[in-house]
């Protein structure tokens, strides 16, 4: 990971992450569904993460290979339904990826980064 550019990218998928899930930390479903600004700011956490993963993707074919365990497309994918459809934006999908899915791909990143 010589390239400063993948590390930066790296770096901001960590926190995005980091950040959705500190968003809904004490969080119940209940609340995250009647609180706007924190749907607002958990969804703008994982447009950030799709977009960085959507960098590496391109930028770095070959790392993302080479790291199939990180789900690159479907980040990718997510960040796309969100950005250019966000009047349709299914906060069960949200919930549900903040809740199960970022605190593995967290993990994941971590070791990945674990020698910057």
């Amino acid at each position: 990971m010589n390239d400063p550019r993948l590390s930066d990218y790296l770096m901001h998928m960590r926190q995005a992450a980091a950040d959705a899930c500190g968003f809904i930390d004490g969080m119940d479903r209940t609340a995250f569904e009647q609180d706007k600004r924190t749907q607002q700011a958990v969804v703008m956490s994982l447009i950030v993460l799709g977009e960085a993963a959507t960098k590496v993707m391109e930028r770095h074919p070959a790392f993302a290979e080479a790291h199939a365990g990180i789900p690159w497309r479907n980040m990718r994918g997510m960040r796309n339904r969100i950005a250019h459809g966000y009047f349709d934006i299914d906060l069960d999908v949200v919930w549900e990826t903040v809740r199960s899915a970022l605190p593995a791909l967290r993990a994941r990143l971590a070791e990945l980064t674990a020698g910057d």
